[in-house]
């Protein structure tokens, strides 16, 4: 068998793989079982936390490594084992907290297994619905929390409406992006974690740990947080339902996430087949 043009795809999860009502297509599954049959490695990268992401990862069967929040954390998926786990100080943490307080933010603060939550409103209960978690309530001052707790979470999110989440975005991103990585996975978020924790070097960490050039991996996914990777990447590539400024950046344009889009990549480029 000739040697594969592409060893490595690494795939965003949510708009992406993640049908838009929830799960993962036959189609995907066979695609990405069939890949690894071959010898490929195939990982999740999201930005979601890592009890949210594994679940998915085990019901694939996958190994190795799992990418959760933008790259903060890398986890063995067997073991459960960190292999990065880069969080924000505390005070630079609730000091973000403090302005999307002002901002009058639903906020989500992340701490390993732990999201705090300082709003009990529909917001929340849509995240907990569909990330399968459950949120600790703080009330408003959820930065106070965080300073009494001494939390340094891997990610303080907030949540908002679609049609204020851009204006939300250039305000906190203005506030902090000499001081943390500050990116959008839907259109209705604003996530900020470590600097140097996003996805291009997330995709770049499992590279190196597979030892796969960069220009043998693929990555795939919808959105800003998605950029990096899709930069840094082989072959990167957006899925036609993704936001116009990563299709402006992708190598390739793929089906929807509700057409298989991660499925007819893994065929197309991975397993090289007529599609």
């Amino acid at each position: 068998m000739a040697e594969m043009n592409y060893r490595l795809i690494v795939s965003d999860f949510d708009g992406t793989l993640r049908k838009t009502e929830g799960g993962i297509s036959d189609g995907n599954i066979g695609a990405i079982e069939d890949y690894i049959a071959a010898g490929g490695v195939f990982a999740f990268c999201t930005g979601r936390m890592l009890t949210s992401i594994m679940p998915y990862a085990k019901q694939l069967g996958l190994k190795g490594l799992v990418v959760a929040y933008q790259g903060a954390v890398i986890a063995d998926i067997e073991s459960g084992k960190l292999l990065r786990d880069v969080r924000m100080d505390t005070e630079g943490a609730a000091g973000v907290c403090d302005y999307l307080q002002e901002l009058g933010r639903h906020i989500h603060v992340y701490d390993g297994k732990d999201v705090y939550m300082n709003r009990d409103d529909e917001y929340k209960r849509y995240y907990e619905k569909v990330c399968g978690v459950s949120g600790i309530l703080t009330g408003e001052d959820v930065a106070s929390v965080v300073r009494e707790k001494g939390i340094r979470p891997q990610k303080v999110l907030s949540m908002n409406a679609a049609e204020e989440n851009a204006e939300i975005f250039a305000l906190v991103n203005g506030r902090f992006k000499d001081r943390y990585e500050v990116t959008s996975s839907s259109d209705f978020l604003v996530e900020v974690t470590s600097f140097g924790c996003n996805k291009g070097g997330a995709l770049e960490f499992l590279a190196g740990y597979y030892g796969i050039p960069m220009e043998k991996t693929i990555a795939v996914g919808d959105n800003y947080n998605d950029i990096p990777m899709i930069k840094k990447a082989g072959l990167g590539v957006a899925v036609q339902n993704g936001v116009a400024e990563i299709k402006k950046e992708a190598d390739f344009i793929t089906k929807t996430c509700d057409e298989d889009g991660v499925g007819y990549v893994i065929r197309k480029f991975g397993l090289g087949e007529n599609v």
